[in-house]
């Protein structure tokens, strides 16, 4: 089948490689022939590698791996909010420019008893008022060594509901991989027996 899209994300952080990312978006723009619009770079929250995108490479869509809504829960599962906790992520995010009709993507992995509740979905919304973009929420996908779980579909539609409600746009999306350990929140791979607390990719 024909590649209309490509998505720069996954294990190992596209921002962290930045010039040589930007010389791969430009020789696949060059060599396949797909639009920077089809494609989309997806990021843990390099602040200001954020800010530096847009003139190395105008129009590729940025989506950004969010999954919490207070420091202390980001700390926990995604430890790049150490350096760049969420208000600096948010305000980077707000600086980014957006062309008509274009949004940041959001990701949200929803964990039960983490990150799924009514209060967080509130906090999200007022995180996200005022950046076009649209929140795709993910259940966690459970696996061998991990003690996080995914929250029931109440929780997930509950939490859905809140950000719809308050007129962002929030789709439900189920990771593809997960049989090989490849989905949202499983890269770490079968043969990772380190003990390593979870961290969110």
């Amino acid at each position: 089948d024909k590649i209309t899209n490509i998505v720069m994300m996954g294990m190992g952080e596209p921002l962290a490689n930045f010039d040589e990312v930007v010389e791969a978006l430009k020789r696949i723009v060059l060599y396949t022939g797909i639009s920077k619009r089809k494609i989309t770079l997806s990021t843990a929250g390099l602040a200001p590698k954020i800010l530096e995108l847009p003139g190395k490479a105008p129009d590729v869509n940025l989506a950004i791996s969010l999954n919490a809504t207070t420091d202390a829960v980001r700390d926990r599962i995604m430890p790049v909010n150490k350096k760049y906790p969420i208000k600096t992520l948010m305000e980077a995010c707000r600086r980014f420019p957006l062309k008509p009709r274009r949004r940041i993507t959001f990701e949200y992995v929803l964990i039960s008893g983490v990150n799924d509740s009514s209060e967080d979905a509130r906090r999200l919304v007022r995180l996200l008022r005022g950046i076009r973009c649209k929140v795709n929420l993910i259940p966690f996908n459970p696996h061998e060594g991990s003690e996080l779980q995914r929250p029931s579909d109440v929780s997930v539609l509950a939490f859905q509901k809140i950000l719809t409600d308050s007129n962002l746009t929030a789709l439900i999306r189920e990771s593809k991989g997960q049989d090989i350990l490849a989905a949202c929140g499983q890269l770490r791979g079968r043969h990772d027996k380190s003990g390593r607390k979870d961290v969110i990719d």
